[in-house]
């Protein structure tokens, strides 16, 4: 059996540290976990140190792996990287790219480009994945993962795709039979559906007496998905506030109102495309960021 190149133990030891086990690494790779231990070994053995310590019940990684993990990384991307680009210098961009982000903007934005992208690009497939939760991009392996609001400091590669506003709506119906709130105040003896998932998103900003005050709302319902809260405002369950791009054809329908429109702060919020070191040099990565900034992240 022929030995791991440095570059395949680099990688062995990267997937284990991300998947934090042999056995998860091994099954992945398809080999044996002893096999992905020994290949490990001797890639420590080489460099004369530690890199992970080894217990009964977890992997750590010694500073010596805190460093070689984040090199390993740049060292991985940077050799896909240069594989794609002499590959893409026969032709278009090709190859897959993993895809992640929530239900709202994928069936508002994201799925009705996909069609045009693929026209253009035809040697790209996406696989798309759609979960209203904080997903591991590292450990997941997403080539390109989609955020609409504020994002946490990490060493991931940011890339500005555009803006979106929120608006509060209600639906005509459930205005007739609660009546239409004029003031802030009014929230309270509202039913108000509330996005889960940020704390930020339990207070509304709303103007008070010439001062931005952020406003808590309650109601009866709660979720993490903008989809569902939008298809319970429309059913007339409460009030929401949401994104304006998944609002605009049922604002543009009449089926749903936009409400204290004098008293809202509709704060910018940033739409943004997150990637791995590296991942951002890619051809078939920077085709679809590239397209997602020419499209998808346009305001409404």
């Amino acid at each position: 059996m022929n030995r791991p190149t440095p570059t395949d133990a680099i990688a062995t030891f990267v997937r284990v540290v991300e998947l934090g086990s042999f056995a998860a690494a091994a099954a992945e790779r398809g080999l044996t976990a002893s096999g992905v231990s020994r290949t490990v070994s001797r890639l420590e053995d080489r460099l004369g140190v530690r890199l992970l310590q080894r217990t009964t019940r977890r992997l750590a990684l010694t500073p010596e792996g805190e460093t070689m993990l984040a090199r390993g990384r740049e060292i991985l991307a940077a050799v896909e990287a240069a594989e794609a680009e002499v590959m893409a210098a026969r032709g278009h961009p090709r190859g897959l790219v993993r895809v992640n982000t929530g239900t709202a903007f994928a069936r508002h934005r994201l799925a009705p480009i996909l069609p045009a992208f693929h026209e253009r690009y035809p040697d790209v497939s996406i696989e798309l994945s759609v979960a209203d939760r904080r997903v591991d991009i590292i450990g997941e392996q997403i080539d390109v993962a989609i955020r609409t609001g504020p994002l946490d400091d990490s060493t991931l590669v940011a890339r500005r795709l555009g803006s979106a506003t929120r608006v509060i709506t209600a639906s005509p119906a459930y205005l007739a039979r609660h009546g239409v709130p004029r003031t802030p105040a009014d929230l309270a003896r509202h039913t108000c559906l509330r996005l889960t998932g940020y704390s930020r998103l339990a207070e509304w900003p709303l103007r008070v007496g010439g001062t931005v005050v952020p406003v808590k709302v309650s109601g009866a319902v709660t979720s993490d998905s903008a989809d569902a809260i939008l298809d319970m405002t429309l059913a007339g369950l409460g009030i929401s506030r949401l994104a304006g791009f998944i609002l605009e054809d049922a604002i543009a329908a009449g089926r749903l109102v936009p409400l204290l429109v004098d008293h809202h702060v509709s704060e910018e919020v940033p739409i943004t495309a997150l990637m791995p070191p590296g991942r951002q040099a890619l051809p078939r990565v920077r085709a679809l960021v590239d397209f997602l900034v020419e499209t998808a992240g346009r305001a409404p």
